[in-house]
């Protein structure tokens, strides 16, 4: 027959599991706040340099990649100058996992500049903007105000906020939306559009600092010193079907505003 000695015991160790305690070292107590001697004796000794752990040695000075994209961007001098200043930027993690740089398409100094979110995967594998469900659908879009990426046609240019597909398709990230805008910015510059139309959530956080296009769209506005006019990403109204007719709204709006100069 158990002891009363015993069920106390497995009593007190469940009670300590419980607490979190689920390893038994030793039979007797440690000291761990006491040093060894040698450690100790070491420890009043001013340390060699040498002999500082790496990890609490001060790190290097490195550069602002926000401030060093400005650099980079600022010193391209035309849209090629641009694309392999991009392309030699090695600051974002994102160039590291996508196939393709994804610049540009469309007819560069066209009046109308289209700026997208981030590549996709049938972007990142051709290389070029909008040529994915959601590309087909703007290249509808663009068809209906009798507006296209060639120049038979009234002529479109079109790039996106980040250049590299971010993994899985996510939402690229304030930090990289800030490192990239610079380029943006240039890229804008470079192209000389007389508008923009703003794509997107992540477009209208690079160039108008906010998000909400269910608000945003439709509401001319200023961005890169040039008239604007966020719109629903076409991925959006692939999603959401019923957003087409406040996009054909927006369309018309942009048809006008081209006409009237």
């Amino acid at each position: 027959m158990e002891s009363a000695e015993y069920h106390q015991a497995v009593a007190l160790l469940e009670w300590q599991i419980e607490l979190g305690a689920t390893e038994a070292i030793c039979d007797t107590p440690i000291d761990r706040y006491a040093l060894p001697e040698k450690l100790a004796s070491a420890s009043k000794e001013k340390p060699d340099s040498a002999d500082v752990p790496t990890a609490v040695q001060p790190a290097s000075a490195t550069s602002d990649p926000v401030e060093e994209a400005k650099a980079v961007a600022a010193g391209a001098a035309d849209l090629d100058g641009l694309r392999a200043a991009l392309a030699a930027f090695e600051h974002c993690p994102l160039k590291r996992g996508a196939r393709n740089l994804v610049f540009s398409d469309g007819i560069a100094g066209a009046p109308v500049m289209i700026v997208g979110e981030a590549p996709g995967r049938d972007e990142d594998r051709e290389g070029r903007p909008f040529v994915g469900r959601a590309g087909q659908l703007l290249d509808r879009m663009l068809a209906a105000i009798e507006m296209g990426r060639a120049e038979d046609e009234a002529p479109v240019y079109i790039t996106n906020v980040l250049p590299w597909r971010p993994p899985q398709n996510r939402d690229p990230s304030p930090e990289e939306i800030a490192m990239m805008r610079p380029f943006l910015l240039r890229h804008i510059a470079l192209a000389q559009p007389r508008v923009l139309v703003i794509m997107g959530n992540i477009s209208a956080q690079a160039l108008l600092g906010k998000r909400g296009i269910t608000r945003l769209r439709g509401h001319w506005t200023e961005a890169a010193d040039l008239p604007a006019l966020p719109m629903f990403h076409p991925a959006y109204l692939l999603r959401n079907p019923a957003a087409k007719r406040e996009t054909w709204a927006d369309l018309l709006s942009l048809k006008a505003r081209l006409s009237d100069g």
